[in-house]
């Protein structure tokens, strides 16, 4: 071969080498990929992701604003006459039945969803779940008209297809989030459910005011259905199956997460590690506690606002939206936040989870003791935005920890922890209509206690027991090793990964 050639032959080799080193630093930690001209296909997930969430959550709380219209009296004109009548004459206890009722279906397939997910993806089951849901939203004023009883139990499935969602979604972040991006992304996700919240409470106490009741079921579900249709086209299972990713991204995920789904694939669960496994009660405990609190709030803040300060629907709606519009913002600052500190090494990632999460838990406890005290609905709406707010940062811990402490199990793990989180969306609903018998200020005080001491209790236990290290249990077999092109030379690819390498070092 001739001197020129391999002048020109290095010169192609330098240029490639060059253009990968470019196109690996713009995959690296950042929304937009300059070298492709597009978002990362991780950012895309976690959109998708955020706005799949949104439309799970508007499906879930709509009937907390509709079932208020339902139960309300409202003037008909009977024989030219005016009459105050209800649509359904529900008490108390049948409300709090009602409003409890997805959960126990929601309960159900929380693990049955991990391990599923464990084995055949995330993506599929995902979707389908929304899909689901929004079926089951939209034939919901019919049936309702047939029973009490079958509302309940179409509630009941809704819960079941919803249960499969939440562990899909670690499945998905076991394959697709660098570990220091994990709290970024995991959180744009689930900051969606309270996106969800936001709109649906104020357009359902709005639609039900002005179109009625019915229609909060087939919007919500019809856009969900909507979102579904999208989420098939953008999304892919895992990086490699994704059809435009780029080399870089790909390389950079994979090398990130130090292993691919075909190295783990097959590897048995360690149910009795998983079971004795204190960081995993942590989660638990600390997933229990922060969703005793939302399911308290989300089932319940309408009809507190309502009796309370005797506040009408629509405004019920609006206000009762404030404090989840405050959880949107801070869920997401908390995980840009605890990655931050995490990639400047100012925290190892088990103190960053234990100073996110006693701090979220501790000021949403104190800020429920200040609203049960509260005498206006201004003072009540500043404390439960407080409250709520500073729980976002919760979310860059417990809710993140799944993924630490054994990645390939995560949505094992997140099924198991959301089923004990599940229990206060059955029990909660239930005790507030037991206890808030009149909608007095005295027995709303009783809900508010209980919440703050709960918060307190998995504070402290997350504080002593959780940790941020892979568990011993949770190692992967074989370390992952870079593939590239066959068509690429050995020496580039060795380059490649000596690239990589430097790029590691440097995060």
């Amino acid at each position: 071969m001739s001197a020129k050639q391999n002048d020109e032959d290095c010169d192609e080799t330098t240029a490639i080498k060059r253009s990968y080193s470019q196109e690996l630093g713009s995959s690296q930690g950042h929304l937009y990929n300059s070298s492709t001209g597009g978002l990362s296909k991780r950012y895309i997930v976690a959109i998708m992701s955020f706005f799949g969430f949104a439309n799970l959550y508007a499906l879930r709380v709509n009937l907390s604003v509709a079932i208020v219209a339902m139960t309300t009296n409202h003037t008909v004109s009977v024989n030219g006459s005016d009459i105050q009548e209800q649509d359904f004459n529900w008490s108390s206890t049948t409300r709090g039945l009602v409003l409890s009722s997805f959960f126990y279906g929601y309960i159900i397939t929380q693990l049955p969803g991990g391990w599923l997910a464990s084995k055949f993806g995330g993506k599929y089951l995902f979707g389908g779940g929304i899909l689901g849901t929004a079926v089951l939203s939209i034939i919901t004023p019919p049936v309702a008209q047939l029973s009490v009883y079958a509302l309940v139990a179409l509630r009941l499935v809704e819960g079941l297809f919803e249960g499969v969602t939440y562990p899909c979604m670690h499945a998905i972040w076991a394959k697709w989030a660098p570990p220091l991006e994990r709290s970024k992304l995991a959180t744009i996700a689930f900051s969606g459910s309270y996106f969800g919240t936001v709109i649906s409470l104020p357009l359902s106490g709005v639609m039900a005011d002005s179109i009625g009741w019915a229609w909060i079921f087939y919007i919500f579900g019809m856009v969900a259905i909507v979102w579904f249709l999208f989420w098939l086209w953008l999304v892919a299972e895992t990086p490699e199956s994704h059809p435009t990713i780029s080399h870089a991204e790909l390389e950079y995920i994979q090398q990130s997460i130090g292993f691919t789904e075909n190295q783990v694939k097959g590897q048995p669960i360690p149910w009795k590690d998983i079971f004795f496994s204190m960081p995993v009660w942590a989660i638990i405990m600390a997933h229990f506690a922060e969703n005793w609190g939302f399911y308290t709030m989300l089932t319940e803040l309408p009809s507190y606002l309502s009796s309370v300060f005797n506040y009408e629907l629509h405004k019920s709606g609006f206000m009762s939206a404030i404090p989840y519009l405050v959880m949107v913002i801070m869920i997401q600052v908390g995980g840009q936040l605890a990655d931050l500190i995490r990639k400047r090494k100012l925290l190892s990632t088990t103190n960053t989870r234990k100073a996110f999460n006693v701090t979220g838990f501790i000021g949403q406890a104190a800020f429920m003791l200040a609203v049960a005290y509260t005498k206006s609905m201004a003072a009540a709406l500043v404390c439960l935005s407080f409250a709520v707010g500073i729980g976002g940062f919760a979310w860059a811990g417990f809710s993140v920890n799944h993924l630490d402490i054994a990645p390939q199990f995560a949505s094992v793990l997140m099924g198991l922890s959301n089923t004990f989180a599940t229990i206060p969306g059955i029990v909660s609903p239930l005790l507030t209509g037991h206890v808030v018998k009149y909608g007095g200020a005295e027995e709303w005080q009783v809900i508010f206690f209980l919440a703050s001491a709960i918060y307190v209790a998995g504070a402290v236990f997350y504080l002593l027991f959780a940790s941020g290290r892979q568990q011993p249990w949770a190692e992967v077999p074989l370390a992952y090793q870079p593939q590239m092109d066959d068509t690429t030379s050995q020496e580039i690819t060795h380059s490649y990964g000596q690239e990589i390498d430097e790029v590691e070092d440097e995060n």
